[in-house]
């Protein structure tokens, strides 16, 4: 009996459909966003017209009752012609909508779901301060009860999807207390945009994703009702982990499409790109380098693919989430790096797009969860 890969009929077209959406809407018109570093409004739009923020939700809270799996294949094929777009889906998703259908109570589902998964309205996750880094646990943002209301202090930084027009609420990790041990106690609490003390900064000046939002959060005296507390109070990191294990899986199918998009690009340019009197694809020294590019994309395909699978049927998934987001990441740079190479100096141009395929791959490697962290993952699920 031999594994069956592929698809059942109804993710297929979900991925022909969002695979025509991207070469069709979000081709043509993303290269003037990312110069322009400008957030693609109404490409957003038409995604949420489309479902696309509603994925992984039950009908119920006005999402399209799918799961995980249909979210990686909608990432994979936008990621195959811009991360910017991608990456506003999935941090939507993944970080802004996940954490409230995951741990939220009705009333908070109720509110505030639909509206996220028609796109009307995006959310953020704060987790990342500006001393933490991959040290998740070192929070500082305090939050203190006062009455009916917690009173939120700190900083978060490099928040995506918290500072656009549309961006309706960020649900911020800060220290509520002390265990035993003097060890912090996190929870996790939302914060609706536009409350009192609650500043976004500019946008940051990236390297890459520059058609997406990323910002600095600054929260002074900011006062919310107690009710806004996400989950259990103290659980916040617990829930935090569990969002990041999941939301791994869709940086690993981003990271597949971006390295998927570099040999599309690399193909067609091999072919019409012509050198020596004939086309650049007719050497094996290019032959080669496009038949490893593919090898990679493939496997990171399966690897994902795997994850979402455990995922989805409940099982562990952890080390495969970390497996697929560290292989994916790193060859999405080699893909990029290669596909930069065969375009020669046309590849260094901005009006190529793996140029920005180029810009945007390095991030994959750091943003939730460095390289570094998937390996102590990986290594802790071997029994380390």
């Amino acid at each position: 009996m031999s594994l069956d890969h592929r698809l059942p009929e109804e993710l297929e077209e979900l991925r022909r459909t969002v695979e025509a959406f991207a070469h069709d809407v979000v081709a043509p018109k993303i290269g003037e966003y990312y110069e322009q570093h400008a957030f693609p409004y109404e490409i957003v739009q038409e995604m949420g017209r489309m479902g696309l923020f509603g994925l992984p939700f039950p009908e119920e809270y006005g999402g399209m009752g799918g799961d995980y799996l249909a979210l990686g294949i909608a990432l994979e094929e936008l990621a195959r012609v811009d991360s910017s777009v991608a990456i506003t889906l999935e941090a939507g998703v993944s970080l802004g909508a996940m954490p409230l259908y995951r741990f939220g109570t009705e009333e908070q589902k109720r509110e505030w779901l639909p509206k996220l998964c028609s796109g009307e309205m995006l959310g953020a996750f704060g987790l990342t301060e500006p001393d933490g880094g991959s040290d998740a646990g070192a929070t500082r943002t305090t939050a203190v009860r006062d009455r009916g209301d917690w009173v939120i202090n700190g900083s978060k930084c490099f928040i995506t999807n918290s500072g656009t027009d549309i961006t309706g609420l960020v649900t911020v990790t800060a220290v509520t207390g002390r265990k035993a041990d003097g060890s912090p106690e996190i929870s996790s609490i939302i914060v609706p945009s536009g409350t009192p003390g609650f500043t976004v900064a500019a946008p940051y000046s990236k390297v890459g994703w520059n058609a997406s939002d990323t910002r600095e959060l600054s929260f002074s005296d900011v006062r919310v009702p107690a009710g806004n507390l996400l989950g259990e109070e103290g659980r916040g990191y617990a829930q935090f982990l569990r969002i990041l294990d999941e939301g791994r899986i869709a940086i690993a199918a981003l990271a597949t499409g971006l390295a998927q998009g570099c040999v599309d690009e690399s193909v067609r340019y091999a072919k019409e790109r012509h050198a020596f009197g004939r086309p650049i694809g007719a050497n094996q020294a290019i032959q080669f380098k496009l038949a490893d590019m593919e090898m990679r994309a493939h496997t990171a395909r399966l690897a994902w693919r795997d994850a979402a699978s455990r995922l989805v049927h409940g099982e562990p998934f952890k080390k495969e989430a970390a497996l697929a987001k560290l292989y994916s990441s790193e060859i999405a740079v080699d893909n990029a790096r290669e596909a930069t190479q065969i375009h020669g100096g046309y590849g260094f141009m901005n009006e190529y797009p793996v140029a920005r395929m180029w810009r945007d791959a390095k991030i994959l490697e750091i943003g939730e969860g460095t390289s570094e962290v998937q390996r102590m993952l990986i290594a802790r699920e071997l029994g380390f």
